[in-house]
């Protein structure tokens, strides 16, 4: 019998060798990513693809969101954490410090996804220089017309719209159905542009919908995790193009205006009506709400325009959203998710998500 067996010095695991070599590439690879526009789109669109596409089938098979589980147990495994290493790995300084080397080799991890897998793009060349657009500061006589153009394409709608008595739409079909739709148009748009990743997905109904509403997120991409998740407690006509838009960020579209007009691009090339109407007036919402703050009698024309189901529809819209409007949870998250986005590049912050009219306006200068 071996009588020192048990008196072996305790070791780092090769497992968190690994993750710390793997971080300190990651930290030169995200410097990289911050100075070279070019080797950036180069990575997002080669290696990030692979990464992300693994993430997304790994959890894809799960029918709840493993995201969302993870923060429900957080604080169990806070807890077991603190407990074991406390019970186990205290005996002496050289055992706690390899303990506490492990724990922090999971945050590495947390960041190594990032990094590999979504970081890049957030520095990748613009959207419009890929769809050879010209972005530019846009008038407000280019918001109204683009206004009209979208207003049209709600009006051929409409009348494969239901609606019900108080006026909102519903949505036709489960979150299942509506997933498969959207993986058909994700098909044709990937078909037009090479630089959207290319394989199919679902989207993870967030359990807790109702509680995340008062955060003001109607839908979050976990890139540790691979899922696009969506809050199902908001308005039928909002969650196909938010879950077409945390898509997006699946394939490697991270800024926030990039994902919403390419949320806009996939809707508008669905065979289906609810998710074409879906993609319209959201877009639509975005571009007059900042002709409102270009020209209020620009905005006061449009208004007028709008046919009376978009209408009642808006305003069923208000009426649901003024239970969530002010709170201090949706202060904070507000303030968390600018820091965060302005951390990545965009000095806008949360207000890049509107800058999604310049990409519009862009589209449609020619029609």
């Amino acid at each position: 019998m071996n009588t020192h067996k048990n008196n072996k010095t305790p070791r780092l695991p090769i497992a968190c060798i690994i993750i710390f070599v793997l971080t300190a590439i990651g930290i030169v690879l995200y410097i990289a990513f911050r100075v070279n526009i070019n080797f950036a789109d180069t990575f997002n669109r080669t290696v990030s693809p692979i990464g992300r596409m693994v993430m997304a089938k790994l959890t894809g098979w799960l029918p709840f969101s493993f995201a969302e589980m993870l923060l429900l147990l957080s604080p169990v495994i806070l807890v077991t954490a603190i407990v074991i290493g406390a019970k186990r790995h205290c005996q002496t300084s050289r055992r706690m410090w390899i303990y506490v080397a492990c724990i922090f080799s999971v945050v590495c991890m947390v960041f190594n996804l990032f990094v590999w897998n979504f970081a890049p793009g957030y520095n990748a060349l613009p959207l419009d220089q890929k769809l050879e657009l010209e972005r530019k500061p846009v008038s407000a006589e280019e918001l109204y017309a683009t206004s009209d153009i979208l207003l049209e394409e709600l009006k051929k709608l409409e009348g494969d719209i239901l609606f019900m008595e108080t006026g909102a739409s519903r949505m036709p079909y489960s979150y299942d159905e509506m997933n498969t739709l959207l993986m058909q148009a994700y098909d044709k748009t990937t078909q037009k542009y090479d630089f959207i990743d290319d394989f199919h997905s679902r989207v993870k109904p967030v359990m807790l919908s109702e509680p995340m509403s008062y955060t003001h997120i109607t839908g979050v991409y976990t890139f540790f995790t691979g899922e696009a998740n969506i809050n199902i407690n908001f308005p039928d006509y909002t969650i196909p193009f938010t879950a077409a838009h945390e898509l997006a960020h699946q394939r490697g579209i991270a800024r926030e205006d990039e994902a919403n007009f390419v949320a806009f691009l996939v809707c508008m090339e669905s065979d289906d009506a609810y998710i074409r109407y879906s993609g319209a007036l959201n877009l639509y919402e975005y571009v007059v709400s900042a002709l409102y703050s270009a020209d209020k009698d620009l905005y006061k024309e449009s208004y007028l325009k709008q046919p009376k189901t978009i209408l009642n529809e808006r305003i069923a819209y208000s009426e649901f959203f003024d239970k969530y409007r002010e709170n201090t949870v949706a202060d904070i998250s507000e303030a968390t998710n600018n820091a965060y986005l302005q951390s990545q590049g965009a000095p806008q912050g949360t207000r890049s998500y509107g800058m999604v009219v310049d990409l519009a306006v862009a589209y449609y200068r020619d029609k």
